[in-house]
């Protein structure tokens, strides 16, 4: 018996599936949304796209975008008393309103 593998997505098994008709490519208004320093997102992942895919403990938290750093955002979330600065491509989030 091996060790059991503790890789950057180890546990997400139900966090990061679809579900049967959500499967497939996301709109293009989803990749092409832009957002402001100071505006409130929440990290959704999608699991189809890998790249700019922030780690699954800031799934469905709450954030406040800090600054766009080339495709992506920098995003400032509380957890456990500390301000943590999460960068996510624009795929992962969702305009908190």
């Amino acid at each position: 018996m091996g060790r059991r593998a503790k890789g950057y997505r180890s546990k997400s098994r139900k966090l990061l599936s679809k579900a049967s008709r959500e499967r497939g490519i996301r709109p293009l208004s989803s990749l092409l949304q832009e957002y402001k320093p100071g505006d409130k997102v929440v990290i959704l992942i999608n699991s189809g796209t890998h790249k700019g895919m922030p780690h699954r403990r800031f799934h469905g938290r709450v954030g406040i975008i800090k600054k766009k750093r080339g495709r992506a955002y920098c995003i400032a979330v509380h957890e456990g008393g500390k301000e943590k600065i999460v960068i996510s491509r624009p795929e992962h989030l969702k305009s908190y309103s």
